[in-house]
């Protein structure tokens, strides 16, 4: 299962300059994983009850997006399973778009925050995705190969 965090902080240099005019990414309530995970969505258009199995592409403590090919509506009312757990939240649809091939691209809002619901780690608001990857000031180059025995040779 392979991650990749978004910050959505206000504070976030990364945020402000990525952030089009009038997205609402200053105003999230808790950081952005990019992350697919296994889900059930459960619902009722009119008197036709659904159920769609998809996957995750964004999570965070407040919901997620995905793509289904069920119509939704926003404002609806869904349940999600994690498939992984078993676990089931209600929640609504509270954006709905153009996805891929005929699907939607769906975001729900559970009724109330759930970080625990993914099983995941979320990064700190003041984490900074540009600096993941930049090596420590205090490792020089080749200061793993000397720490690992087997990668000296």
């Amino acid at each position: 299962m392979e991650s990749h965090a978004m910050d959505d902080s206000a504070s976030s240099k990364n945020a402000k300059t990525a952030t089009p005019p009038g997205d609402t990414a200053a105003k999230r309530r808790s950081q952005r994983v990019q992350i697919t995970m296994p889900i059930l969505v459960r619902g009722n258009n009119g008197q036709q009850s659904f159920e769609e199995e998809t996957k995750t592409a964004v999570v965070n403590a407040n919901g997620c997006s995905f793509l289904l090919d069920t119509r939704v509506t926003q404002g609806q009312q869904v349940s999600l399973v994690n498939l992984k757990t078993a676990e089931e939240l209600p929640c609504h649809v509270a954006f709905v778009g153009p996805g891929e091939a005929d699907r939607l691209e769906v975001g729900v809002e559970f009724a109330e925050p759930s970080p625990l619901f993914w099983r995941i780690s979320f990064p700190p608001e003041d984490w900074d995705p540009a600096r993941r990857k930049l090596p420590t000031k205090t490792e020089k180059p080749g200061a793993e190969r000397a720490r690992i025995p087997w990668l000296r040779s």
